[in-house]
């Protein structure tokens, strides 16, 4: 990340003032963004019917949220559920040799991109990318057989239409400042939770979701680390190496998963990369003996090119309160 960027982003969340001299860009922005969805609305603009379900994982705000382990939970809910679903993504930083993109586990991250690998690996389903969803969902279909579809983001993709819109929001970030791009982090105004289907929030909703729509609250439990070169399992209890870890996250709230290792016990020297980073072996050489332990999304991007034991990253799986795979299996047979 830019240290431009890096400035701005902790501007949003610290709600800083000299923000105000984007705000005549953010009130074009939001022009624009409103122009965009009445257009669609009233068909001026064309967006494309599945013949099955479509669900869309998304969020209102840049950056991470939580949105691929949202993913990975529905879609291994839906097939022990007897659905047969697939995952279409856009597939953010790829380059694949065409598209539509069917992404398999023996696929390189630099071809399909690092989500819809990291999905692919986690899930067993099929996954296909395209900057142009529908053609994926349309794949998806005519391929695979596929019943229902997630889309990894899409939120604002509105060329592709949509059963069930699902926002993912992070709990500690909430929305920031509150404000549209660039002067704050918002992709679409915040009443836009009011016509999604669930909210779901990353960590203990604080109150400012619950006024705008009931929430679903949602963990990420980590408790086994993975040899990047091995794939050897390791419970966090049995941890026997150094506290004293290099940690390694290129996602969109770095600080979230060096949070996680200080309340597992460690105490991480941090190596913050921008979201997506396209990682070398050498950009996890530190040159000294301590472990290194990274995100599984970084990590899919390193495999098969690091042999050193030392390297390590940590899943996390997504556990949601209330009722809510159950009642999203539910409104699915409804629509069927």
């Amino acid at each position: 990340m830019s240290k431009f960027a890096e400035t701005l982003v902790d501007a949003w969340y610290k709600k800083s003032l000299w923000l105000l001299v984007f705000l005549p860009l953010s009130l074009v922005y939001r022009v624009v963004v409103a122009l965009r969805a009445y257009l669609y609305r009233q068909d001026f603009l064309t967006s494309k019917k599945m013949p099955v379900p479509v669900i869309v994982v998304g969020n209102i705000t840049v950056g991470g949220s939580g949105k691929t382990p949202t993913v990975i939970a529905i879609a291994n809910y839906l097939k022990q559920s007897d659905f047969k679903p697939g995952i279409a993504s856009r597939g953010y930083g790829s380059e694949a040799p065409s598209y539509p993109f069917d992404v398999t586990v023996d696929k390189s991250a630099k071809h399909c991109g690092d989500e819809p690998l990291l999905i692919a690996k986690r899930t067993g389903l099929p996954v296909v990318i395209d900057a142009n969803r529908a053609a994926a969902c349309e794949r998806l279909i005519s391929e695979y057989g596929c019943d229902v579809i997630i889309t990894d983001d899409g939120l604002q993709h509105y060329k592709l239409q949509r059963d069930i819109e699902i926002v993912v929001v992070d709990a500690e970030r909430a929305l920031g400042n509150k404000q549209l791009l660039p002067m704050g982090p918002l992709r679409e105004p915040a009443s836009r939770l009011n016509s999604c289907d669930y909210i779901i929030c990353n960590g203990a909703d604080n109150g400012v979701f619950r006024s705008l729509h009931p929430t679903i609250t949602m963990q990420l439990k980590s408790s086994v680390f993975h040899q990047l070169c091995s794939g050897e399992s390791l419970d966090i209890s049995q941890w026997s190496y150094d506290r004293t870890v290099h940690a390694v996250a290129g996602i969109g709230n770095p600080e979230r998963f060096f949070t996680t290792l200080r309340q597992l016990g460690f105490t991480p020297i941090t190596h913050a990369f921008s979201d997506h980073h396209q990682f070398v072996p050498d950009d996890v050489n530190f040159g000294d003996d301590f472990p290194v332990i990274m995100t599984e999304k970084d990590a899919v991007k390193l495999q098969n090119q690091i042999n050193d034991e030392k390297y390590w990253y940590l899943p996390v799986n997504a556990e949601f309160d209330q009722d809510f795979l159950s009642s999203l299996s539910d409104k699915l047979h409804n629509l069927n």
